[in-house]
């Protein structure tokens, strides 16, 4: 009697949920969460929500606000729309999800989005930080409804600074749902309009003047040292419920839209707070870790960069690698980050200077554009409307110390479950190939092991054999040794 295997995706569900359980993550809404959940559905809808004291509510329904996310995003976290002035500047309005509208602080609810911090977006599944009824629909911006937002609002010059802003609660609705791609094609005239741009009045050009100030913004912040990277993400193809092959997602005209207009949001919330002497949860990235390397991998390149950080030279070095070699630029955006280091939250006191970002090249950063999908944007937004209002802080700063170290350690935790998933998603595709060679780029190398990518099929592995001097950086050709699907294991042998 033959045994047919079970599907792809069910085989990764439940690694995923073992490995989220193994890093202190919960798959599983609690029952008492459940219970609060219904409760909250009976009391209502997030645009029907009062203002429970935190300040005046303006009606911006009628401006022409669009939402840009991925093809399959149901989570609406962000609306966006332009204003031109006379004067050549334009005003850029951010509307944020009011997800404190119902999730309130100290609920069930609340507790299971401090616990997991963030939603985990494996292979096989999305485990959401919020019930799905709420972050993709009572809290979501979703078309055609009536909902609470936190709107930032930045008058943008020409030359890409940020003169006036503001934070204010209003009542918003999104009058087209948009996808990066078809925007992006759409931008670089290389496909027709998407339909729901054509079905509201002057959103063509809107977006078109929105993708203007972007530029602008993005030109601004890379005078200043901001990073050009573009990196590689495999997205696994299901037909059905068993893999068939490796997407691979790029940035885009769009993405960078969204970007840019996210990156000037979170600095001015973070000035909003800083004006008005709270405490705050920043997002930094110091400098890098192995600097030394990336003078060396500059160096193989033909660049000459300082001993010591220095991110304008940095990004002309990037800029000029782009230019040089665009298809393999991403490799080379790849081994940059792996040398930077990764980000971290960090509680800071009311009137403390700010550490900064290298990375974006920018002071004042937090993160605050995507409470269904982050606790620390749920957190920053509790802020804000407390700041709003003329109220004091929901949080004290110690509150905010302890929260910022558990939030830099599970959002390592998802990030490490994201990868064994997609790992044992590569692992169930590369099976049948065991013994074949490979082009690669080495991604990782210190005393816990060498790491390379394969640059035909985006996929990581460690190099277990022949793997003696090799660092970040550098091309190898490396043979497929093994796979192991539950553990996410790909064993790589290397040049050596």
């Amino acid at each position: 009697m033959s045994h047919t295997p079970p599907p792809h995706r069910s085989v990764l569900h439940a690694i995923a949920e073992r490995a989220m359980v193994k890093r202190g993550l919960v798959p599983a809404f609690s029952g008492l969460a459940l219970a609060e959940l219904r409760d909250v559905e009976s009391r209502g809808r997030a645009d029907s929500a009062a203002s429970h004291g935190h300040g005046a509510i303006r009606d911006l329904t009628a401006l022409p606000w669009s939402s840009i996310d991925n093809d399959t995003s149901r989570d609406l976290d962000q609306l966006t729309v332009a204003q031109a002035h006379p004067s050549g500047a334009t005003t850029i309005l951010v509307a944020i999800a009011d997800v404190d509208a119902l999730v309130t602080q100290g609920s069930a609810l609340d507790a299971h989005a401090r616990r997991n911090t963030t939603s985990v977006y494996t292979a096989a599944t999305i485990f959401p930080m919020l019930p799905e009824l709420l972050s993709t629909d009572l809290t979501s911006l979703n078309p055609g409804h009536v909902r609470l937002a936190v709107v930032v609002e930045m008058q943008v010059d020409v030359d890409g600074t940020v003169q006036h802003s503001d934070i204010y609660r209003a009542r918003v609705r999104n009058h087209a749902k948009l996808a990066y791609n078809n925007v992006a094609a759409w931008l670089d005239g290389k496909s027709a309009m998407p339909s729901p741009i054509g079905g509201v009045p002057g959103l063509d050009d809107n977006l078109r003047l929105q993708d203007t100030v972007a530029q602008c913004l993005r030109h601004r912040r890379r005078e200043h040292g901001a990073l050009s990277l573009d990196t590689i993400r495999a997205r696994p193809v299901f037909d059905g419920d068993d893999i068939r092959g490796l997407d691979v997602e790029r940035k885009n005209r769009a993405t960078e839209l969204i970007e840019d207009f996210m990156i000037a949001a979170n600095g001015v919330t973070a000035q909003f707070l800083a004006a008005r002497h709270f405490p705050m949860i920043r997002r930094v990235v110091r400098s890098p870790k192995r600097w030394d390397r990336i003078v060396e991998v500059a160096r193989e390149h033909g660049t000459a960069l300082p001993a010591t950080p220095n991110s304008v030279a940095l990004d002309a070095f990037l800029t000029a690698s782009r230019a040089a070699d665009p298809d393999r630029f991403p490799d080379l955006s790849l081994s940059i980050i792996k040398l930077m280091g990764a980000g971290e939250y960090v509680a800071e006191r009311a009137g403390a200077p700010a550490p900064g970002h290298f990375g974006l090249a920018v002071k004042d950063y937090t993160h605050s554009t995507a409470p269904n999908r982050r606790y620390p944007d749920l957190v920053t937004q509790r802020l804000l409307k407390a700041a709003i209002a003329g109220q004091p802080s929901p949080y004290t700063f110690e509150a905010l110390e302890t929260l910022a170290t558990h939030l830099t350690a599970q959002e390592d935790a998802a990030n490490k479950v994201e990868r064994q998933v997609g790992k044992s998603a590569a692992a169930l595709l590369l099976r049948s190939r065991i013994g074949e060679h490979f082009d690669a780029l080495v991604t990782g190398a210190s005393s816990k092991g060498t790491w390379a990518r394969l640059l035909t099929v985006p996929v990581e592995g460690r190099i277990v054999r022949q793997f003696e001097g090799l660092d970040v950086g550098e091309r190898v050709r490396v043979q497929l040794l093994s796979v192991d699907v539950e553990r996410g294991f790909i064993d790589f042998k290397g040049p050596r």
